[in-house]
Order: structure tokens, then C-alpha cells, then sequence
């Protein structure tokens, strides 16, 4: 017979603690997002033409559609953010939000865009070139 395992109280409320947390930490990574989506999709577009990661004909426009990607995060609810990173949930451990985001637009959407001719490297690869630039701008 398998034993039963049951929390006590002061271990329920370290780990609510740490869920709150992360939820926190969470949100105001998204919220924060609506300060700087100018700079921050100037910066993954050229990071990521930079490294090779994205072959494209026009700079200006994968820094729009990068833009837009930013744009409706600020604006989407949970479910609509945990259904697109779906796909990419387990690239990283502790991924963070915004990167990961734009890491699952990137692999699953920009790619059909006209103006990018192809996309290489691994999908961690993209998560952490995207991810050093949302740090500089980001929590």
C-alpha cells in the first residue's frame, strides 16, 4: 500500500510562496514589455541577423513582425501566451517568458513570413540569442 503524503501547513506555504513568485515575476515581465518593444525588437532582429541565426531580404521588416510579436504579448491573456509557447515549453529548465515567446514566433510563424529566406541553428540556439538581448532590457 503506497503511503500517503501530506504537506504541512509550513511546507504548503513555502511552496505557494515560491508559486506566487514565479507568477509575479511572470507578469511583470510581460507588463514591462510595453515600455521598451522599440529597442528590445531592434535588438533580437540584430542579434539574430548578426549570428546568422535568420536569413532574410529585408531588416526593417523582421523588425516589425518581432515588433508585433512584442505588441500582442503586452496585450494577450495567459492562455493565449501558454498555448503559443506550447510548442517549445521544454527548450530550457526555467525559460524566461518573453524570450521564450519570441523564441516559439520566431520558429513557428516568421518562418512563412516572404521577407525571411530561412532560419538555422536549434531551437536553443534561437532561445539564447533572443534571451541575451530581453535580459538587457528586461527583468
Amino acid at each position: 500500500m503506497a503511503k500517503i503524503f501530506r504537506p504541512s501547513n509550513r511546507e504548503s506555504s513555502i511552496l505557494s510562496k515560491i508559486e506566487s513568485s514565479k507568477e509575479y515575476a511572470k507578469r511583470r515581465a510581460i507588463n514591462s514589455v510595453k515600455e521598451c518593444i522599440e529597442p528590445l525588437s531592434n535588438a533580437i532582429a540584430m542579434k539574430l541577423i548578426e549570428n546568422d541565426i535568420i536569413e532574410t531580404t529585408n531588416k526593417n521588416g523582421l523588425e516589425e513582425q518581432i515588433n508585433k510579436c512584442l505588441e500582442k504579448l503586452s496585450h494577450s491573456d495567459e492562455f493565449d501566451i501558454d498555448y503559443q509557447i506550447a510548442p517549445v515549453r521544454n527548450i530550457i529548465p526555467n525559460p524566461h517568458i518573453v524570450s521564450i515567446y519570441v523564441t516559439s514566433f520566431v520558429i513557428e510563424k516568421l518562418i512563412n513570413h516572404k521577407d525571411v529566406i530561412d532560419i538555422f541553428g536549434s531551437d536553443e540556439d534561437i532561445y539564447h540569442c533572443i534571451n541575451q538581448q530581453v535580459i538587457k532590457f528586461l527583468p
